[in-house]
């Protein structure tokens, strides 16, 4: 049976912009490998695949290349399909069950908030070759459980940077967070590298900002922030921190719509 399948740019509201992520539907648990082979078709940072629950639903995400715990522009994606396909009421709050817990989005305007975990970054040595791989000079270096974290001297530094994809994928972690303090409307700017991951550079990156918020919250001087990952397509997150969470706001705009047929 055909398989719906929708492409969503999520954290923009312009098509061509934001981060790509294609969303599949449907009824019943499918074959992990199964699941990679498509999201390899897709050949977007990220495929959601969502599947109803009682309780909400299922979501999984995939690069091209592997599995991951935690995706911010994929969710965000996934639950603007649901409302716009009318698998649910607009009013409601979607519930997903994943691999990092239950997360959730609400509508808020035309804007979409979702309630993540913080992934704060605890500081570290940085790994042998991550800043010769940069080709920066680094004001702090931490990690997660996911990635590492580098803050560097300003905005146009993290705008130009040109690293070493090759060498970066050495590096013994999903990716790597570069960041600084923002200019005008932005508290922060940031990019996100990720080649181990078979992403060279993640357009916009909710995930990261799961640990940019409470990294930034003691330099801003305030729980509510707004970053701009400043990749080639760009986008906007505006970030809250609650406690042990970090609520992400952003828009999605749909761009295509089909089925796959196998």
């Amino acid at each position: 049976m055909p398989v719906l399948l929708v492409t969503v740019d999520a954290f923009t509201d312009r098509p061509f912009s934001g981060n790509p992520a294609a969303v599949c539907l449907l009824d019943a648990p499918p074959d992990e490998a199964w699941m990679q082979d498509v999201a390899r078709e897709m050949s977007l940072p990220e495929t959601a695949f969502v599947v109803p629950r009682k309780d909400g639903f299922g979501l999984r995400w995939f690069t091209p290349a592997v599995e991951v715990d935690l995706c911010g522009h994929a969710t965000l994606a996934a639950a603007h399909v649901l409302w716009q396909e009318g698998r649910l009421a607009g009013d409601a709050v979607a519930r997903f069950h994943t691999r990092s817990g239950l997360l959730t989005a609400a509508r808020d305007g035309d804007w979409i908030v979702l309630d993540f975990p913080a992934e704060p970054a605890a500081q570290a040595p940085p790994p042998p070759g991550l800043l010769d791989a940069l080709g920066a000079q680094a004001r702090w270096v931490g990690r997660n459980r996911m990635d590492y974290l580098v803050e560097v001297a300003s905005e146009p530094v993290v705008r130009g940077l040109a690293p070493d994809l090759v060498r970066l994928a050495t590096v013994p972690a999903r990716g790597v967070i570069v960041t600084s303090v923002g200019t005008g409307a932005h508290d922060f700017v940031s990019r996100f590298f990720a080649p181990r991951a078979g992403i060279p550079e993640d357009p916009v990156t909710g995930s990261a900002h799961c640990c940019l918020g409470p990294y930034w919250r003691p330099r801003v001087g305030r729980d509510a922030m707004v970053g701009y990952q400043a990749s080639a397509r760009g986008g906007e997150v505006r970030v809250r921190l609650t406690g042990d969470r970090v609520l992400l706001g952003g828009r999605a705009v749909t761009v295509l719509r089909g089925h796959l047929m196998s």
